[in-house]
């Protein structure tokens, strides 16, 4: 058995052992849509996770994970996905800002931050978005302030579409740092907690179309920061901020896949319990799905580029709530109950309608793979 096969099944046993209990009745709560869904049991199973040095696990081992090899964080997201366990709260401390600080960060921040994101005993948010710097990220105007003795950043300015903002405790922001600066230039990439002592955040959730809040607007008044929580040299966020990004579409979208999976088996029996199987042109729908599913299984396998699997997988996924509509029939367009309760299906329509906007929108990801994969001329830009 070779060492990917010997971790593939301890990990798969662990998981059978511990999904029990109050435990196993977490399978399947969370995710897209449905981040409110038992959020504290799930909460405590990560950091049950943690105790069983279950989290982190590609990070090097010096920084508390346990250095698993690419092939290997294949099959912990996979056997995760496939055992059904519940969704991560901690995803965006572990998969997006820890790599970050692993490879930006100062020997400090690392020693500060990142036992905590191992532990899930802090929670981070991305503050990137703006309301007028959303898929035009460059236009950012939060700005960012040394104090006047140079002991702390000072942030002035609002983030949208804050995921998970409410449940977290600090927020990885992009901001202006030098003024007059323009576009790219002279931001920077501050670690700001979101309990603050000498300045003010409010966090607002924004109400989605699924009736769910798991974005929120963020607002800075005067929030602080130590001096010492800029990733990077100031005036060089942009670069960290891309570096960032690059990770939020990594290895871990492999384990998105298996649940991908999963709801078109769904759809499948449905369509042939219900007989909307018997309509050729759901049929073929249905075939085209599964075919797209493989070929994106496949082009993740071989280290497509991000922007491409991005674009890939949030269009396949539109589809799939589309074509589950259809295959419903006329029963989708009534709610399940009041005031507004939706099952699944209507939660994967309505939800997966911002797949191709969040994580940068389908539109940037076609100039990305156009100008810097393809080498076309750019965009002419005003």
């Amino acid at each position: 058995m070779s060492s990917v096969e010997e971790f593939r099944a301890e990990i798969r046993a662990w998981l059978a052992d511990h999904l029990v209990g109050g435990f196993a009745e977490l399978r399947g709560r969370g995710g897209p849509g449905r981040e409110h869904e038992a959020f504290e049991g799930r909460l405590a199973w990560e950091r049950h996770m943690a105790a069983h040095g279950w989290t982190c696990v590609g990070w090097p081992v010096e920084h508390g994970g346990r250095g698993a090899s690419l092939e290997e964080q294949i099959a912990f997201h996979e056997e995760y996905a496939l055992a059904d366990a519940p969704a991560r709260v901690n995803h965006i401390g572990e998969q997006l800002l820890g790599p970050t600080l692993i490879a930006f960060g100062t020997e400090e921040q690392k020693q500060r931050f990142l036992p905590p994101i191992v532990a899930v005993e802090e929670l981070w948010c991305q503050g990137y978005s703006e309301p007028d710097a959303g898929s035009d990220l460059a236009n950012v105007r939060t700005r960012g302030a040394l104090s006047p003795d140079g002991s702390q950043w000072v942030v002035d300015g609002q983030k949208i579409w804050t995921s998970l903002a409410h449940e977290a405790q600090w927020c990885f922001v992009v901001a202006r740092t030098e003024p007059g600066s323009r576009r790219h230039e002279g931001l920077s990439y501050l670690l700001v907690p979101l309990d603050q002592s000498g300045g003010r955040v409010d966090i607002r959730p924004i109400v989605q179309l699924t009736g769910t809040s798991e974005f929120n607007e963020v607002f800075f008044d005067g929030a602080r920061t130590d001096a010492s929580h800029v990733v990077g040299e100031p005036g060089d966020g942009w670069r960290i901020a891309m570096a960032t990004l690059g990770f939020e579409r990594g290895v871990s979208t492999l384990g998105q896949q298996v649940g991908f999976r999963r709801e078109w088996d769904g759809l499948a029996e449905l369509a042939r319990k219900n007989g909307a199987i018997a309509d050729p042109l759901i049929r073929d729908r249905l075939v085209q799905a599964w075919i797209g599913l493989e070929a994106m299984a496949a082009s993740a396998r071989r280290g497509v580029d991000p922007s491409v699997g991005k674009l890939h997988w949030a269009a396949w996924h539109r589809g799939l709530g589309e074509l589950a509509m259809d295959v419903c029939g006329a029963a989708s367009t009534v709610a399940a109950g009041e005031p507004y309760e939706l099952d699944d299906w209507q939660r994967l329509f309505l939800f997966s309608r911002a797949d191709t906007i969040y994580a940068g929108s389908d539109e940037i990801q076609k100039n990305i793979v156009a100008e810097r994969l393809l080498g076309l001329p750019k965009e002419a830009r005003v």
